[in-house]
């Protein structure tokens, strides 16, 4: 039990230490897919594919950790863990789907550096074992008198970040179907940020860190910031060079109003 408290809290020190490498090294070199796509990074593979298998450790670490857990069937734990699966099945399995149904043209959508892949489906293992353990092992659910007020509020928080990257990610996907290169999104959150879908998700993981009110839950969404922050304010100036004055002046990278 001590050994895996100790692996536990390394673990946990490394999600930390990890984010502000990753935030400035994203600040001058962008991970080179989508829009950043460009050469010398090594072989690729098809994005659906890539999402795929770099996704999946977040659905069977935590399904193979999870029943371990001293809080396996306790019913709070069931709860928490239950929007982790549901946003982590949608991102394994229904968004490559669509990426499969609507990208047209392979020339577009280009290829997923595999080394990229790899290094996002390492921070996956390590993230998943860190959610998973918390919410089936280490959180003291009895001592928790305002468990359920927290679930609610950050499942509500969650609950709106997910709808906003999903139909964000539909948008964007919509728009490579047209397989006419590409455009400007309009509508909705895209005529408030250029990356509505990266806005959507670091809400998503705020209401997880407010739902689990634990160290993991608060890593997690640090990095989740960490990591697509930087990517935002570069595809918003990516759209300002490429589509000069016809962008939208007043859109801001990723925070309504702000940033």
């Amino acid at each position: 039990m001590a050994s895996d408290q100790n692996f536990f809290h390394n673990c946990l020190l490394s999600l930390y230490l990890i984010a502000p490498p990753t935030y400035i090294s994203l600040r001058f070199l962008q991970a080179p897919y989508g829009k950043h796509r460009r050469p010398g990074w090594g072989p690729t593979m098809s994005p659906p594919l890539a999402w795929f298998l770099m996704e999946s450790p977040t659905l069977w670490l935590t399904i193979l950790l999870f029943p371990s857990g001293l809080h396996s069937s306790n019913p709070k734990a069931l709860f928490l863990i239950v929007p982790f699966l549901f946003h982590y099945f949608h991102r394994t399995f229904l968004y490559p789907l669509r990426l499969c149904r609507n990208t047209t043209n392979p020339k577009t959508s280009g290829g997923f550096p595999v080394s990229v892949a790899l290094m996002a489906f390492g921070f996956n293992l390590l993230n998943a074992y860190l959610q998973a353990r918390w919410v089936s092992q280490y959180k003291d659910y009895e001592a928790d008198g305002w468990f359920w007020w927290r679930f609610c509020v950050g499942l509500v928080v969650f609950g709106y970040g997910m709808a906003v990257n999903i139909w964000s990610d539909r948008v964007l996907v919509g728009l490579k179907k047209e397989g006419k290169g590409y455009k400007v999104p309009k509508g909705g959150w895209f005529e408030l940020v250029s990356c509505p879908n990266y806005y959507g998700e670091i809400v998503e993981w705020l209401g997880w860190a407010v739902m689990t009110w634990s160290w993991a839950g608060l890593g997690f969404f640090l990095y989740t910031c960490a990591n697509l922050v930087p990517r935002a304010r570069a595809n918003h100036k990516w759209y300002l060079e490429k589509f000069g004055e016809d962008y939208p002046r007043g859109r801001k990278a990723v925070i309504p109003f702000l940033y």
